[in-house]
């Protein structure tokens, strides 16, 4: 929680949060109380609280202070969990034969990105995304395609999928790009248009879209994002660093200056 959430009335967790600070407090007060408090009265537990209540009313901004170093103390030990994950997982998302890998294949830092064609922020973050990998030439980039949304992500990730292993990876980059910046609805009909308006062979892709080499692909990263606890898109993985959500161009590229920094 942070201070704009307590401002706009969002008490429940604040409401748990007291609950523990009080119960810390009356755990730090109890060699205070040890000289024949060790056992106070009803009358003695509500004078307690009442000095607690009107210090935190007196200086509210302990409780902004203490939320906020509760959030970065839960922030340190997310990012201790998800290295871990990334680590027990690191064969299957950065070497993966069946996922796509561009920018510099040999780069000494890996992005991966786990997208949904029909995801606004995937969408939002799209060129974004090339530009970070277009401007920094030690970056390997891996797009892993990880359909959520419904059926109209998952056509498309078929076929994506199918396009890369009849077409090769120049296909599926013109194909996701295309997909990516795509206005209309994601059908069959549409699909198999895209394909022709690339030269693509949309017959032979379209055939191959419910083959189960396809459904492999998908539902081992259906797998690998549940061991990673991955729920939503995008989700990112730079090194050893998950980042769930959107994330501007400039945060990226911070991120990725202290990736770089890691490595050397």
């Amino acid at each position: 929680m942070t201070a704009s959430q307590v401002k706009q009335g969002k008490v429940g967790p604040m409401k748990q949060f007291l609950t523990a600070l009080m119960l810390g407090i009356a755990a730090l007060a109890g060699p205070a109380l040890a000289d024949g408090l060790t056992d106070p009265t009803p009358a003695e537990r509500e004078a307690f609280r009442a000095e607690v209540r009107a210090y935190l009313l007196e200086h509210p901004e302990v409780l902004l202070e203490a939320i906020q170093r509760l959030e970065e103390r839960q922030a340190a030990q997310q990012d201790t969990d998800d290295a871990a994950l990334v680590a027990a997982n690191a064969d299957a998302l950065f070497n993966d034969p069946d996922s796509w890998t561009g920018g510099n294949p040999d780069g000494a830092i890996t992005l991966v990105e786990f997208m949904d064609y029909r995801c606004g922020y995937c969408r939002k973050a799209f060129d974004e995304v090339h530009a970070l990998v277009e401007g920094n030439d030690d970056l390997r980039f891996v797009i892993k395609e990880f359909p959520i949304l419904g059926e109209q992500s998952m056509l498309a990730a078929r076929m994506a999928i199918a396009t890369r292993q009849i077409a090769g990876d120049d296909a599926y980059k013109a194909l996701h790009d295309e997909l990516m910046t795509y206005g209309g609805q994601l059908t069959e009909t549409s699909l198999a248009g895209i394909a022709r308006k690339l030269d693509l062979d949309a017959t032979a892709i379209m055939d191959a879209m419910d083959s189960d080499e396809v459904t492999r692909v998908i539902s081992e990263n259906h797998r690998l994002a549940q061991r990673m606890q991955i729920n939503g898109t995008p989700t990112f993985v730079l090194e050893d660093r998950m980042l769930r959500g959107y994330v501007p161009l400039a945060q990226m590229e911070r991120l990725l200056d202290a990736a770089r920094a890691q490595v050397n």
